[in-house]
């Protein structure tokens, strides 16, 4: 078990997410901005590593427009070498990696621009981590999608979709339960009809579920992952009392957490923290989890 928070690392003085407007681009500013961003992320690596955090959420915004047409800056075989090194310090360090499209791109859209814009995006995350030479354990994941008036249409428009994606995409795609439309049983009904491992999302399984216990979502989630896509991924966020559903709390709630690591025990899984003060809270389960047998990492 490996524990990590995403994209953002609050205590250094840097983001690797830095981008600029569209109407302000050009292949100098992506050049300058790119270099500072891969250098960021590689400070935020290094500090997770020095601090036991094992497992890390790489911002979507690494390479600002990356699958816009106007990019047409062969940004991949410049920047080739920076991406091998990170790549080669993740290895080294057995650091688990993940990336998150945002909530724009949606696979089963019934709109054909917006699929097509998804498979771009899509491609270029694939190529980020591929650029890194990390095994398919690296992963990227996606909700379903909408419903659109029909979740069996939406469903298999998915399916029909994913059958058509690139074999880069197809080894690191994932998709997650949501906490209004899509549980973990309709996930696992996509995942019948691709092979597609499923991420267990905790606070979404909390507001949307099919009746599932807690353990035994993450079992069934976990049995969809195989060797080569490495030990399944789950996303925790604590509860959030008094705002509205699936919100992230601003701080874990330590209690809780161990209550979660208790209930799905034996059970292993990499944990990624959704709450938003990062590497904080990411410390504080490290803490809590240090007698677990399944845990690696600590300081």
């Amino acid at each position: 078990m490996k524990i990590g928070y995403p994209c953002i690392n609050l205590t250094l003085p840097c983001r690797a997410n830095r981008t600029f407007r569209l109407k302000s681009y050009s292949e100098d500013r992506l050049i300058d901005t790119l270099e500072h961003n891969l250098s960021c992320l590689r400070r935020i690596l290094s500090y997770n590593v020095e601090h036991g955090i094992l497992f890390f959420r790489i911002t979507s915004d690494l390479v600002p427009f990356a699958s816009h047409p106007i990019c047409t800056c062969r940004w991949q075989e410049r920047f080739a070498p920076e991406f091998r090194e990170i790549g080669g310090f993740i290895r080294d360090h057995a650091l688990r990696i993940s990336m998150h499209p945002d909530q724009f791109v949606v696979l089963n859209s019934p709109r054909d621009e917006v699929a097509v814009r998804t498979v771009g995006e899509l491609a270029y995350h694939a190529e980020v981590l591929d650029l890194m030479r990390l095994d398919r354990s690296a992963k990227i994941q996606l909700h379903v999608g909408g419903v659109y008036g029909d979740k069996t249409g939406a469903m298999h428009r998915f399916v029909s979709r994913y059958a058509r994606l690139d074999e880069a995409v197809l080894r690191r795609l994932v998709i997650e339960n949501d906490d209004r439309l899509y549980t973990v049983a309709d996930c696992l009904a996509v995942h019948e009809k691709t092979g597609i491992p499923v991420i267990f999302d905790n606070l979404h399984h909390f507001w949307n579920s099919s009746g599932e216990t807690m353990k035994d979502a993450v079992e069934r989630c976990g049995a969809t992952w195989t060797a080569e896509d490495g030990i399944p991924m789950v996303d925790y966020s604590s509860p959030n009392p008094g705002e509205r559903p699936g919100k992230h709390p601003q701080s874990i709630d330590i209690a809780d957490f161990s209550a979660f690591i208790a209930e799905t025990a034996p059970l292993d899984f990499d944990v990624m923290l959704e709450i938003k003060d990062k590497e904080h809270s990411a410390l504080k389960a490290i803490s809590a989890a240090r007698s677990d047998r399944r845990f690696i990492g600590g300081a």
